[in-house]
């Protein structure tokens, strides 16, 4: 059983950055390959960012790439998304996933992918 607390949203305007955290219980967290998500309000939860089990491998949405970065510390259980250049559409709950799969880009981009969420996170940008 993981458990995951996500922290950092916040009210930015555009063109700004924020800093996601999300932080893991138990000893297995360098077992999970560890997934960004977000929903926007009327919206299906759509993919942000994965990382692998290492750290050494990353895949983001295209919208993303190149302004958000993910990251994992598993000496910490905790897992990052950078986000800068934020836009007004990139406003959304975020949430973060841990998943028992081996990475791969065809088998850690989608919510069913992930065996443990955490409650979300609120990223609101202003224009």
């Amino acid at each position: 059983q993981v458990q995951l607390v996500e922290s950092g949203g916040g009210l930015v305007q555009a063109g700004a950055s924020l800093r996601l955290s999300c932080a893991a219980s138990g000893r297995t967290f360098s077992a999970h390959t560890m997934g960004w998500f977000r929903q926007a309000p009327g919206k299906e939860r759509e993919f942000v960012a994965t990382i692998s089990r290492s750290g050494s491998y990353t895949y983001y949405a295209d919208s993303v790439k190149g302004r958000f970065t993910i990251s994992r510390d598993n000496a910490k259980n905790t897992v990052y998304l950078q986000m800068n250049s934020l836009k007004v559409e990139d406003t959304a709950v975020y949430y973060c996933a841990a998943g028992t799969k081996p990475w791969s880009i065809a088998s850690t981009t989608h919510p069913y992918d992930y065996d443990y969420w955490g409650q979300g996170t609120q990223v609101t940008v202003s224009s």
